[in-house]
Formats: C-alpha cells, structure tokens, sequence
C-alpha cells in the first residue's frame, strides 16, 4: 500500500513538473531586430526599441542585429532568423513579389506588416572639387551606391535607369557600405555616395564636416517616371555643413516588419509599445520624428500581422 501511494506521488510531481516546463518556455520570447549598418538610422532606432521591448514585454530578451538593411532583413523575416526589422518600401514589394532582377528567387511570402516607418531620402554627396551638382553631372565620376544589392543599391539602380542611364556610365562603382564609402571620399578616391536614409544619417554629417561636399539633386520628375513608392521630396537648407540651400530629390518610406510565425500577442505588444514610446525613437534620431499612428498603414505593400491589425482596431484606426 505504501509503495503505491509512493508511486503515485511520484508521477504525479513528473506530469507537475512537466506541465510546468512549457509555460516557463514560452516566457522567454527572443526578440531579433534587424537594422542595418551602425553608421545608418535604422541601427539607432533598433537600439531604442531593443530597450522599449526588452523593459515593455514579459520574459523577452532582445538583441539588435547589425545587417546590410533591407534587403538582407527581409530575407532574414523569411528565414525566421528574426522577429522585427526596418526596410525599404520599394525593396519589400520587390520581396513579396519575388522580382528575380532585384535579387530575389521566390517571393517572400511570409513577409508581414507593423507599421509605415519615416521616408528615406536618397541622399548623394559629392566632393566639392568633383565638380557634381546635379545627378546628370555624375557620368563620367566614381559612385559608391550602396552594398550590392541592398535597398540602396536598388535605389541607385532605379534612379539612374529612369534617367537613362547605367553603372556603365561612371568612372568606377563601389558597392560600399555608408561608413565605407564616406573614408574612400576622406581619402579622394571616390567622387560621390549615394546613400538612401533618413535625414541627418551620422555618415553623411561625419563627410561635411571632413570635407567641401556638395548635397546633389535629383528631378522632380525622376519621382513621376518611377512612380509609387517614390515621391518627390526636398533635403532643407542646414541638413548638412555647408548646405545653405534647399536640394531637391526623392523619398522612399520605410516600414517596420515582422514574419507570419511570430505570435499575434508578441506582435501586439510590439506595435502597442512602438507607438506609445515614439518619443524614445525620436530621442535615439530625428528621422523618427515622421512616424506617426495617422500614418501606420500608409502603403503597407506586404499583408499586415494580425497582431498588428488588432492594435489598429483597438485604436479605431481600422473598423
């Protein structure tokens, strides 16, 4: 008699320890942001929402992941290799759609939408003494346009095209990183950068201060032959050291994503805490001072989360 109860008891402290296992588990939600290089604005962003999720959502762990942008961040959403990233408009309908010119094999269909971020401008700077003024200047000159396919790049790649024009065109292209591009400009072996960011990006402030540069424009009507989701934008007077006039050039939103297998509650507290904490975004870079709630699903080019759709309904953005 006494061996079964001993028995009994046993099993049962097993099924108890056991049932308690998976509820200890699940408290534990790893949360990867996807940004991109340190010197850019996604990085700075990243970091302030790692430490919004990390204090706001029970049990998570965060960590930011330093990448080449949008185009490895949204191949990196497919994968499952992480739960939050920021990309570039244009590069996630490429994505969704699986534009095998842009890079991409097979559409990445587990692509999923939070919220429309802030505009990044294409952002060119030319050394004053290359003579480049306006984006016509720039045949014949030596161009970094960005890491090879990555949404800078496809910017570069678009923006050139829609003024008939090509790599082929210039004295030399890198494929370089912001931080990159901007030590060979240090250095005069290069004549120009192409940098698609928010306003005030770290790498280009850290160029203007170095060295005479010149802000480069781009056509209003670049913007009409590209069409949606680029729109004709102005850099303004001040952004950069020695910029004394308003340049005009393009904008391409950004969009904070996440994939298909992060939980609906993980993906709520997500977008609850991004809009309730947007001073702290705004804290960490000026570009974030665009993203509003008005705003959040304006041009969603992927299927929003149903985490994210339930924060939309809660605030009556969405009936």
């Amino acid at each position: 008699m006494t061996k079964k109860v001993i028995r009994v008891s046993r099993v049962m402290i097993s099924v108890a320890a056991m049932a308690l296992m998976p509820v200890a588990a699940q408290a534990d939600q790893f949360i990867n942001i996807l940004t991109g290089g340190t010197s850019g604005v996604y990085y700075p962003i990243g970091v302030a929402l790692s430490k919004v999720y990390g204090e706001g959502i029970e049990g998570a762990r965060t960590q930011v992941q330093a990448t080449k942008a949008s185009v490895e961040n949204i191949n990196l959403l497919q994968q499952g290799k992480g739960e939050f990233a920021i990309a570039l408009g244009d590069t996630v309908k490429l994505g969704w759609e699986g534009d095998a010119d842009a890079g991409f094999k097979a559409p990445l269909d587990k692509l999923r939408g939070i919220a429309a971020a802030y505009p990044n401008f294409i952002q060119i700077a030319a050394s004053a003494e290359s003579g480049v003024v306006s984006i016509t200047d720039i045949m014949g000159k030596s161009m970094s346009v960005g890491a090879a396919k990555s949404g800078t790049e496809l910017n570069a790649r678009a923006i050139l095209g829609a003024l008939g024009m090509s790599y082929d065109d210039l004295s030399k292209t890198e494929y370089l990183p912001f931080a990159e591009s901007i030590e060979l400009m240090k250095n005069r072996q290069l004549d120009a950068t192409l940098q698609s960011a928010g306003l005030g990006v770290a790498s280009l402030k850290d160029l203007s201060t170095s060295v005479a540069t010149t802000i480069v424009s781009i056509p209003p009507d670049v913007a009409d032959k590209l069409g949606a989701p680029y729109v004709a934008a102005v850099i303004p007077a001040g952004t950069y050291e020695g910029q004394t006039k308003d340049v005009q050039t393009l904008a391409v939103g950004n969009y904070f994503l996440t994939h298909a297998d992060v939980s609906e509650e993980t993906v709520y507290h997500m977008t609850k805490l991004l809009f309730d904490n947007l001073s702290e975004l705004s804290a960490a870079h000026k570009a974030a001072e665009a993203i509003t709630l008005e705003g959040a699903l304006q041009g969603m080019p992927v299927p929003l989360h149903p985490g994210a759709e339930r924060y939309y309904r809660e605030v009556g953005l969405i009936k």
